[in-house]
């Protein structure tokens, strides 16, 4: 019996204190926060776990800079609580996930006299905010000959110096996967490509809901005494199934991202746009060994696997070539990809979606339906938290335990150590690229996935211009909830975000191993 009969058969065979429809950050996140206190969860995903929003991130943990200048131009208390949360979060995922997460220097070019000293203050202001405690590293004032040390190839027609800040980056939909797989270990049972398709109710309370088993066929029904919608973009959806008449609550805008070759900027420095024409701001970011730039913010309509739009990808390269000393063209995008952000209606219109704010939004909709939606992909720990405390106290549901995820480390962190780069490149005579790759990505499983490697013989490339094993697919297929190549390449290797060509090129072998 495979993992995934055995989830169905576990699904339909008792009734669970929490079920959550949604297996991006936020839902499990859920399903990690109720189990670890004790309670019985059930979460059903109708793709692969963060086949969405949750994927297709800038990558970074942060608090939102240009948050903390609204909530002080306008004195808008919710922006200045979330940079403050997320800010404090920000700090709490480098701790639980250090082998996915890591701190990042930002360095914001200036070229006018002015800009100097207000995004010096403003990144003070910054590093005040996220306080003593959880603050990664202080800001700083550099000069030109400074900034262009850190940022080769940055124009330096008029350049009159930069201030430098602190981040976190982090690889999103693993640390989403070591998420559900930490729930999996307090005993969540979860099913991804589990589409929900209806609620059950008894009287006028749900509890439960009916799925189609979109892998495998057949539908199913799960019971529950606590129902939580965390479907992100979705959210609508799902509240329409509990009442057809609910009016959405729910706005979405789409964010764009392009990877370039890593020759782009320094290894060790990412780059933020202070301010576009439309009043964004744009990183320019090293990930992966490759250059990341993103994000745009459009008013959309959220949908399944959407393609990044041309328009969104010529935007972003106008901005490389306004700040960057080299010409840029479309021959020099290695992926692109499109993400919907969640986004709670504004109660008058504030300028365009890049003006709502990112806050989170927890309600009790008909027959008792908890939905989660909003926020960011930093602040996903508490909201889920916020979430389960809602289902709970809407239900009268007692759990064993309080919330206790703020000092539970995530899947791959226990064994995790900054030498284990070199440690596993001399103990198994691996290339640098590999041995940083497996350590970063799996931390203390690393040594799993080459043991698995060994014995059927699969520690070669998958790609010979990536650091991606054979081994890993195995590994992703037995471990990790993966059931096809679009699954191992998008989100357990990441090798489709980086360079869709080699991806392509990789997926006969991918697909031939999966069904091995």
């Amino acid at each position: 019996m495979t993992w995934r009969d055995k989830a169905l058969e576990k699904l339909g065979g008792q009734e669970f204190d929490v079920l959550v429809i949604g297996g991006g950050a936020t839902g499990a996140g859920i399903a990690l926060d109720a189990a670890s206190r004790g309670l019985s969860v059930a979460l059903l995903e109708r793709a692969d776990f963060s086949e969405g929003t949750s994927s297709r991130s800038t990558k970074l943990l942060h608090g939102g800079v240009r948050y903390l200048e609204l909530a002080v131009k306008k004195l808008d208390r919710s922006q200045f609580n979330l940079v403050r949360d997320a800010l404090h979060e920000r700090h709490t995922l480098l701790r639980l996930a250090p082998h996915l997460a890591r701190r990042l220097p930002l360095v914001t070019p200036l070229y006018r006299f002015w800009e100097l000293p207000y995004y010096w203050v403003g990144l003070k202001a910054y590093d005040f905010v996220s306080g003593r405690r959880f603050r990664i590293g202080a800001s700083r004032a550099l000069s030109r000959s400074d900034t262009l040390s850190l940022l080769p190839g940055l124009s330096d027609d008029g350049l009159r110096g930069s201030v430098l800040y602190y981040d976190g980056q982090f690889d999103d939909s693993r640390m989403n996967l070591a998420i559900a797989r930490t729930a999996a270990e307090h005993g969540a049972t979860l099913l991804n490509y589990a589409r929900v398709t209806g609620l059950s109710r008894s009287g006028d309370r749900i509890n439960g809901a009916e799925f189609e088993d979109v892998h495998g066929g057949g539908t199913h029904s799960v019971r529950a005494k606590a129902v939580i919608n965390a479907t992100g973009p979705f959210a609508d959806e799902i509240r329409r199934l509990a009442d057809p008449e609910a009016e959405d609550i729910l706005t979405a805008s789409s964010g764009t991202h392009v990877v370039l070759k890593g020759d782009v900027l320094s290894v060790d420095h990412g780059m933020l746009i202070p301010k576009t024409d439309d009043g964004r701001v744009l990183f320019l970011l090293p990930w992966q060994g490759h250059t990341l730039v993103g994000t745009t913010d459009n008013p959309a309509h959220a949908e399944p696997n959407p393609d990044a739009p041309e328009e969104d990808v010529d935007y972003l390269l106008d901005y490389l070539r306004r700040y960057l000393d080299r010409d840029f063209s479309r021959d020099d995008v290695l992926s692109a990809w499109t993400g919907f952000r969640p986004l709670i209606k504004p109660q008058k219109d504030r300028g365009g979606t890049a003006q709502i704010t990112r806050d989170h939004y927890v309600g009790t909709d008909a027959g008792g339906l908890v939905t989660i939606t909003g926020g960011k992909w930093t602040t996903y720990r508490h909201m889920a938290s916020d979430a389960v405390d809602r289902a709970l106290e809407e239900n009268d549901i007692e759990s064993p335990h309080a919330s206790n995820t703020a000092d539970l480390y995530l899947k791959g962190a226990d064994g995790y150590t900054e030498a284990l780069p070199v440690q596993l490149a001399a103990d198994w005579e691996l290339s640098e690229d590999v041995a940083s790759h497996l350590a970063h990505a799996y931390g203390g499983e690393a040594r799993a996935v080459l043991e698995l490697g060994r014995a059927h013989d699969l520690l070669g490339r998958l790609h010979p211009d990536h650091p991606y094993l054979e081994a890993e697919v195995l590994f992703a297929r037995e471990h990790e909830y993966a059931l096809t190549a679009t699954d191992v390449l998008e989100r357990r290797l990441r090798l489709a975000f980086l360079d869709r060509a080699a991806a392509e090129a990789a997926r006969p072998r991918v697909e031939e191993l999966l069904n091995s």
